[in-house]
């Protein structure tokens, strides 16, 4: 089972399904997550700045090359609209940027 844990995100780790985007498995796991466009790559108020376990993540799709390409998303970013999960572990944290004003965040280190 792929497991996402975002480490300033209260809560357990979540478990992401075979062909489910990382959005897709926060909001199943009942999180409010940012996502300005409706999930449709067009923006990147959605992004996960991945910590570690990128290896495990899909390629990234057309929307999100376009961003990388532009310097809009960074290399270490992912939408989460977008990204699927199909094995593995992966950690990564909200940006603050994007941090939505009624979910109480964790503070973390800035490690794992």
């Amino acid at each position: 089972m792929a497991l996402l844990t975002v480490l300033n995100l209260p809560g357990a780790p979540v478990s992401v399904l075979p062909g489910q985007t990382l959005l897709q498995a926060l909001h199943a796991a009942g999180h409010d997550w940012m996502h300005a466009c409706g999930a449709r790559g067009r923006c990147t108020t959605c992004r996960l700045d991945v910590i570690s376990g990128s290896e495990h993540l899909a390629p990234p799709t057309a929307a999100e090359e376009r961003y990388h390409a532009r310097g809009r998303l960074a290399l270490t970013s992912r939408l989460t609209c977008q990204a699927q999960l199909p094995e593995g572990n992966l950690i990564g944290r909200v940006p603050e940027a994007t941090q939505l004003p009624h979910v109480q965040y964790v503070v973390d280190s800035g490690s794992e």
